[in-house]
């Protein structure tokens, strides 16, 4: 065996080009898959657009707001249930003053009740909730 030493020009390059080949098609596969993958942010906007069209609705109690955090428990079929979702996507839809909220509803997943949500792009469980602005603000 004598190895590389007795190959022609023609042959090195083309294993030089073949392995270049290679190197070249992995970069542009692992582009391709890193594209293809979806976002936290996509993947929660279509959690929320499916419990929208399937999901059932059910009253639910407000527990307690942390910035854009709420918090709140419903019960499904005698099983009581605690969720909380984040609303600073909505910050231009939701409202800012949660003291007028009298009740919520949950969209809630038959088959995991426990996958819930009380506001989505398209529909919106806060019931009674403004939205400060400065004709409304407490502060005038």
């Amino acid at each position: 065996m004598h190895g590389l030493t007795n190959l022609t020009a023609a042959e090195l390059i083309t294993i030089g080009l073949a392995a270049l080949l290679v190197i070249l098609l992995a970069i542009i596969g692992y582009r391709a898959w890193q594209k293809s993958r979806i976002t936290p942010e996509e993947r929660e906007r279509r959690r929320c657009a499916h419990l929208v069209a399937i999901g059932k609705i059910n009253d639910a109690m407000l527990v307690e707001i942390r910035d854009n955090l709420v918090f709140y428990s419903y019960g499904v079929r005698g099983v009581e249930y605690t969720a909380s979702q984040d609303l600073s996507r909505f910050a231009n839809l939701a409202a800012s003053d949660f003291s007028g909220v009298s009740a919520m509803s949950v969209k809630y997943d038959p088959r995991n009740p426990a996958n819930s949500i009380v506001m989505a792009e398209e529909w919106n469980g806060l019931r009674g909730a403004t939205r400060l602005t400065p004709e409304n603000h407490p502060s005038r």
